[in-house]
């Protein structure tokens, strides 16, 4: 009986060695798989705030004076006219600094709290000269002589500048770009007084706190979608970066909490729709705290524009929060409707413009409208509510009709800023002020574009998309219709007065009239991360070995392929034809994460809806793949699947 037992015990344990070297051989199989397909880590590439937190490394105050200061022109390498300059006083000063221009109303002035260590940050300078700038601290008088580099080769300047210098302040007039041209600012005498080379589009505008909001430079999907926004300074320095999942577009607005109310999308719903979704986010944590999806309060097959499509069917392109009626304004291109909604229930209170071809559940948000002269506006940009509660918005004027036997051509078209008083008990609509009528077409922007309200009978209209195609007006933005000449022609009206007019050969979104300097106060440190990119979807998980691989060879490099490592995330681009099948592979330690990679202008919506031209079904298109490193932890390989082949790129990243 002993002798069974202790045969038991030692087939018992016989088995177990064998599990434990079979076990084993798996393990040292698995790490020698891993080691073999990844010998090189990709390089990764430094941040905008990564970078800003080396160079500040040497904003020292050691050992300088006002006398001797430390000055450094473009401290950031983002903001080429401005300067940082660092000096130590034996106690605590103010200090006063002017920027000497070639007027009164180029001139600037600003005075900075008592220290004893002091960080004055310098705006305003001009391109290509060597500026004057005088400081000031307690009895002593510094003149400093700051040299700036010449402006790009690309950089717009005015082509006609017409002023009222005695109706005009020495603001500055902040111009974003709708695709080619410099986030930058403009004196009265149209003189370049800042901007930034790391590109920044859509919105720019200053927080409560003083600093500026604008867009990052990353693209989160293909065309324009970009992974959030900076908050930073004049001189280009980041204090904040907010990453949202489904990206920026367009607007954002500052509410009262000082949350953000911010234009985004959800490239995850099922209907494949972009620009009708909205998040407010959490300045504090930069967690989404509310999502509002347009789908659930309108319907997509309503009021259809000329440039309606289903993926992009309202095409949200501002919002504004109304304190006094809790609720937000919303700007539907694409339906040529702004509709504005109760920001608690998110239920729709009205809609502007014109109720044709809308269901008839909809027709009692419709205004009635009363008084002389009314039209509806048309392709819309930039809605907001003034605090007098009118509804201010840029008509574009794009065809006047949803009726396509009565569009008007563009060379007989205008836009135009226009104002509305609305009754919402009555549900009338009366037009009660416009600029830009009486331009005609010289004034026609099909896109983009922007009104701003200064203060009472005081406002900026700004047309920024004026395009022109063979010497006649064009109904297609630059860029889709062979533009041969481009102008943004932006006016600032004083009581009915134009007081100020810069005309530019370019296309620019939006323009925002503020001086020089906010209440900001310049700060060192590192840049916060708040809010995420969101976890990328594994489109399959398998688990095995990475088999069969191929070195990479001349197929392989014919599509261009380049891999770039951000610091949180992988970005993936190259050239393929319509139905190449394209896989990137992540690799760890047996387990294989397979990400499909479209083959498709909008990646994110149906494939169906692609229009290649004869050269792409030719020669293929740049398609890109971001692969955020959320969730990914440890060493991954990468491979790279064409078809029926699966390169081995002998690269990794690490999570």
């Amino acid at each position: 009986m002993q002798k069974i037992k202790n045969k038991k015990r030692l087939k018992i344990i016989g088995l177990s060695i064998v599990a434990i070297i079979f076990i084993s051989i798996i393990i040292i199989l698995l790490v020698l798989n891993h080691i073999s397909s990844a010998t090189k880590a990709i390089k990764i590439t430094k941040s905008l705030k990564t970078k800003q937190q080396e160079l500040e490394q040497k904003f020292t105050s050691h050992n300088y004076t006002l006398e001797n200061p430390n000055v450094i022109v473009d401290p950031y390498n983002n903001s080429p006219l401005t300067a940082l300059v660092i000096f130590e006083t034996k106690q605590k000063e103010k200090v006063k600094i002017t920027i000497e221009g070639k007027d009164n109303l180029t001139t600037y002035t600003h005075e900075f709290d008592k220290e004893k260590v002091h960080y004055i940050p310098v705006y305003g300078l001009y391109a290509d000269k060597e500026n004057t700038v005088i400081i000031e601290c307690g009895n002593q008088k510094k003149e400093l002589k700051i040299k700036t580099e010449e402006l790009p080769e690309d950089f717009s300047l005015p082509t006609s500048i017409e002023k009222e210098e005695s109706k005009l302040t020495n603001d500055l007039y902040f111009f974003t770009p709708s695709s080619s041209g410099y986030t930058c600012a403009y004196d009265t005498n149209g003189d370049v007084r800042w901007y930034l080379t790391n590109k920044a589009t859509w919105k720019i505008d200053r927080l409560e706190n003083g600093h500026f909001l604008v867009s990052t430079e990353r693209l989160v999907n293909s065309p324009y979608y970009l992974t959030g926004l900076y908050e930073m300074d004049m001189l280009g320095k980041i204090y904040v970066e907010y990453s949202l999942p489904g990206g920026y577009h367009h607007d954002y607005f500052e509410m009262p909490n000082g949350n953000l109310l911010v234009a985004s999308d959800n490239f995850n719903n099922a209907e494949g729709t972009v620009e009708d979704y909205i998040v407010e986010l959490d300045r504090k944590t930069g967690d989404i705290v509310k999502t509002i999806d347009l789908k659930d309060i309108l319907n997509m097959e309503d009021g259809k524009s000329e440039n309606w499509v289903e993926y992009d069917w309202f095409h949200n392109n501002s919002v504004w929060y109304d304190e006094k009626t809790n609720s937000i304004t919303l700007s539907g291109r694409h339906q040529d409707a702004v509709i504005n909604i109760d920001y608690d229930t998110e239920k729709l209170n009205w809609i502007i413009g014109d109720p044709t071809n809308w269901s008839k559940e909809y027709q009692k948000y419709f205004f009635k409208p009363i008084g002389d002269n009314f039209e509806w506006q048309w392709s819309q940009h930039a809605a907001m509510i003034t605090p007098e509660g009118y509804v201010f918005i840029f008509d574009n004027g794009n065809n006047k009709s949803k009726e396509k036997d009565k569009y008007v051509d563009a060379v007989d078209s205008y836009s135009r800023g226009v104002m509305y008083k609305i009754d919402t008990k009555k549900m009338t609509i009366e037009q009660i002020w416009e600029y830009g009528k009486e331009r005609g077409s010289e004034f026609y922007s099909p896109y983009i574009s922007d009104v701003d309200y200064l203060d009472k009978n005081h406002y900026i209209v700004h047309s920024g998309g004026i395009v022109y195609v063979d010497g006649k007006n064009s109904n297609q933005p630059a860029g889709l219709g062979g533009a041969d000449k481009l102008v943004s022609d932006t006016v600032e009206i004083l009581d009915d007065e134009v007081i100020f007019e810069i005309k530019l050969p370019n296309n620019n979104y939006r323009v925002e009239k503020m001086p020089l300097y906010g209440k900001d106060t310049f700060k060192l440190g590192k840049a916060n991360n708040k809010g995420t990119l969101g976890q990328t979807k594994v489109d399959s998980t398998k688990f095995g070995f990475m088999t069969n691989t191929k070195e990479i060879d001349k197929e392989y490099k014919s599509h261009d392929i380049t891999i770039t490592n951000e610091e949180d995330r992988l970005v993936i681009k190259g050239r393929f034809k319509r139905g190449t099948t394209v896989n990137a592979i992540l690799y760890q330690n047996g387990k294989i994460k397979q990400y499909n990679i479209p083959i498709s202008k909008r990646p994110y919506t149906a494939m169906c809806v692609d229009i290649f031209t004869e050269e792409e079904n030719k020669l293929g298109i740049i398609v890109t793949k971001y692969i955020n490193k959320e969730k990914l932890t440890g060493k991954y390989s990468l491979y790279l699947q064409i078809n029926d082949k699966i390169y081995n790129t002998k690269q990794y990243i690490e999570g």
